[in-house]
Parts: structure tokens; C-alpha cells; sequence
């Protein structure tokens, strides 16, 4: 079974996406990251989500630019702290992309 890690269900949270098994959404996550909490610092407050959950997020959000608008510096680039390069390295290939997984600019 292929897990989606990053689900938007109209009857659940009023259909703001979220990460599988947990009800943080995706802004939660990347209002967390721009406030300046590292990945490995969200996996220790959400063990729920995990790296794969974390980095789909993230990756969601690059891909729905205008409804995260907010939240992302040029360039669809996230801001605040991503994984760090050895954690980048333990993500499937899809997961690993520049300044999304890993730092964005402050």
C-alpha cells in the first residue's frame, strides 16, 4: 500500500490539507519552519509525521504556490530551516529539492 502523506478531505479540517495520521495541516508545518523550527525539531513535537510525512508537506506546498503565497520566498523556495544534508540524503529522490527539504532563505 502507497501511503498519500498529504490528504485534503472537504469533511475534515474544512478541507485545509493535512499530513496522514495527524491533524496538522500543511500551513501549521510551514508556519513552524518560517518561524525558524527545523525539521528535526517538528519530528520530536510530531513523532506522527515522521520524515516522509514532513518532506511531502513541504513539497505539497512548493507545488500549490498560490495557496501558500504567504509563506514562500521567490522562486517557490520555503523559508526557515529544512532538513539538514545528511537528513536530505535519507529521502526518496522526489523529496530532495533545494531550498524545499532543505533551508530556504529566513
Amino acid at each position: 500500500m502507497t501511503i498519500k502523506w498529504v490528504q485534503v478531505d472537504p469533511l475534515v479540517l474544512n478541507g485545509e490539507p493535512f499530513c496522514y495520521g495527524s491533524r496538522v495541516t500543511v500551513r501549521e508545518l510551514l508556519e513552524m519552519r518560517a518561524g525558524g523550527l527545523t525539521a528535526s525539531r517538528i519530528m520530536a513535537e510530531h513523532p506522527e509525521l515522521g520524515s516522509m510525512g514532513i518532506a511531502a508537506a513541504y513539497c505539497y506546498a512548493a507545488d500549490h504556490p498560490d495557496r501558500y503565497a504567504d509563506l514562500l520566498a521567490p522562486g517557490s523556495a520555503l523559508r526557515g530551516p529544512g532538513f539538514d544534508e545528511e537528513a536530505v540524503m535519507d529521502l526518496p529522490a522526489r523529496y530532495r529539492r533545494p531550498g524545499v527539504t532543505t533551508g530556504g532563505p529566513a
